[in-house]
């Protein structure tokens, strides 16, 4: 097993879960760890970046909100200190806080093996609860996240029993383009997380907003059909009824705050 930050490795040892032979640490591994700024434009972000360290970075609260917005977001700070972009992502689990926001910034990652590398899409990564595209012989080095167009704003809303240290009941991230300050909408992207067995980009909700106009009406009823893409379950932390209620006010409300990003944006 590769060890990163280990927030989610070390406990699914102690619990005997895992029971790998041999864990190898990536933790000197050069460049793993470093946020490279790209002229694309762009940004490269090595997969052992800690999301307290996304959370941050000038750049990534600036230009890629979302995702800065998500990694503070994400447990306690001392699990922020650990945990890493890579580690949260090949672990795959439905409710975790990044996927969402990567995959409405169409992230792509790069695996690498002894016998090549490959880059694959954020939003192509996951097959279920647990499970992603990574092969055994494969290892995430970065992801590779091109700038958001001028006028576009972005945000990310995660809803728990707690306001810290837990894990999502629903989360969702956005990401909203306009024509110009006053202008339509003319590119959005809204992915869900804790509704279905993965995380999920809302497609159908994202046709209905690109060309009208931004309001509160528009994204409520974007919300309402965000639901219809999502198959929430019930268990400890809420109900399915309840999840979907929660859909429709979280996605309303992340557009709303997307639309105020993209209004206020500067070159």
């Amino acid at each position: 097993k590769v060890l990163a930050g280990g927030t989610d490795l070390l406990v699914r040892m102690k619990q005997r879960i895992d029971k790998p032979a041999h864990v190898i640490s990536i933790a000197r591994v050069p460049g793993l760890d470093a946020i490279i700024p790209r002229n694309g434009p762009g940004v490269t972000i090595g997969s052992a970046v800690t999301a307290r360290e996304l959370s941050r970075h000038e750049l990534i609260i600036d230009r890629f909100t979302p995702l800065a917005i998500a990694a503070s977001r994400l447990g306690a700070p001392m699990i922020r200190n650990r945990a890493t972009i890579g580690g949260n992502l090949v672990n795959a689990r439905p409710a975790a806080d990044l996927p969402p926001a990567c995959m409405v910034l169409n992230a792509t990652v790069k695996l690498k093996s002894a016998k090549g590398e490959r880059d694959v899409s954020v939003n192509e990564f996951f097959r279920g609860p647990g499970d992603c595209v990574i092969e055994p012989h494969e290892l995430m080095v970065c992801l590779n996240i091109e700038t958001p167009a001028p006028w576009s704003g972005g945000s990310y809303i995660k809803l728990g029993a707690r306001k810290t240290l837990e894990i999502s009941m629903v989360n969702v991230a956005t990401l909203l383009t306009l024509e110009g300050p006053d202008g339509p909408i003319i590119d959005a992207r809204i992915a869900l997380g804790a509704v279905a067995p993965t995380p999920l980009r809302a497609f159908g909700a994202e046709e209905f907003l690109i060309g009208n106009k931004p309001s509160e009406e528009l994204f409520q009823r974007a919300g309402e059909i965000g639901v219809g893409f999502c198959s929430p379950i019930t268990d400890h932390r809420g109900t399915m009824e309840y999840r979907c209620m929660m859909i429709e006010a979280l996605t309303k409300r992340c557009l709303m705050r997307a639309w105020e990003n993209a209004r206020a944006w500067k070159p």
